[in-house]
């Protein structure tokens, strides 16, 4: 093994989805952070953003890059599963739990991943790293027509027009959390946060179930909607909030009393963490609009922090949408 992946390049956030003055977008898509690399020697490695070797967690990909990558070759790009008409993010968080022999195989025929593609790094041999991104961009796009480059590969789209840009961000409905801003000039900077990345947000509204901290000082609050049934189901918990949010929440909730549709349940602190949150049930009556963006777990819960917008008590809770709307 004569060359090793670079760290990947990183994003850092933006506030503007429009494409900036010299720059190329691409969608961000819903899927794990992947590089991949295929040696002259047979071996292959394909692995997350934080090293983890999941090469025999997607032997579909294994064997494509064996079968179609020129030998020497490293690639850059997001791990997706379709299913129906959506990417389905649980289904890759199934894959990694399958990783290894039959339950991996059986996952791949059942789930088969794609691995879109945006970045070349090293090809046949050759460091690419140093080049404007405006030249491997060139490259891989030549890599793809010319192998070529077939399923479960995909070329992810690349656009330096503002209206283009800002018609994928009409996909959220399929999986797309965003776009990726990238300077034309820019080599491939490992561990660099200078790409850019503006994610979807949307407002909505949700119901107040549980708190953490006293009810008369909240910290993070606990949220709910109701499903077809009746049921009152967690879809997700803001980040902290801040003081003047806390004391205007302060009177508008009060701990619960009696059964409640939470009542013996318990709730993770999530975003990564299995720690058990020390929670208070309040009365589920108070509608809050807050802000999410379009990702969710296959619970149908946000699956990244919610910020709150604003209390809402003039809505009853049969005005928040129904869970998994």
């Amino acid at each position: 093994m004569t060359w090793m992946l670079p760290d990947p390049m990183l994003t850092a956030p933006v506030p503007d989805p429009e494409l900036p003055p010299g720059c190329a977008a691409e969608p961000k898509w819903d899927g794990y952070r992947a590089q991949l690399a295929r040696w002259a020697d047979g071996r292959v490695l394909l692995r997350s953003r934080q090293g983890t070797d999941m090469t025999t967690a997607f032997p579909e990909i294994r064997e494509a890059a064996l079968e179609q990558l020129p030998g020497d070759t490293g690639l850059d790009g997001e791990l997706v599963v379709w299913e129906g008409e959506r990417l389905a993010f649980e289904r890759l968080q199934q894959r990694l739990v399958r990783r290894r022999g039959a339950g991996g195989l059986a996952a791949a025929r059942t789930w088969p991943a794609h691995l879109v593609v945006f970045d070349v790094l090293h090809l046949e041999g050759t460091d690419l790293t140093t080049w404007p991104y405006v030249r491997r961009r060139t490259t891989l796009e030549a890599l793809f027509a010319d192998t070529p480059l077939t399923a479960p590969f995909t070329l992810c789209p690349s656009t330096t027009d503002p209206a283009t840009a800002r018609d994928w961000l009409t996909w959220t409905s399929a999986g797309l959390e965003g776009l990726c801003f990238k300077r034309l000039s820019q080599p491939y900077r490992p561990g660099a946060r200078t790409w850019g990345k503006y994610k979807v947000r949307v407002t909505t509204e949700a119901i107040v179930g549980a708190v953490t901290g006293p009810p008369a000082a909240p910290r993070t609050l606990l949220l709910g909607r109701y499903d077809d049934t009746g049921r009152l189901r967690y879809t997700g918990r803001t980040v902290a909030l801040a003081r003047t949010a806390t004391a205007a929440l302060a009177d508008a909730l009060e701990p619960a009393t009696g059964r409640h549709p939470w009542t013996g349940r318990t709730f993770t602190a999530g975003w990564g963490s299995r720690d058990v949150l020390d929670a208070t049930l309040v009365h589920p009556q108070l509608v809050v609009e807050v802000a999410v963006d379009v990702a969710r777990d296959g619970a149908g819960r946000w699956r990244h922090p919610v910020r709150l917008h604003r209390p809402r008590p003039d809505l009853p809770a049969r005005a928040v949408p129904p869970f998994n709307e």
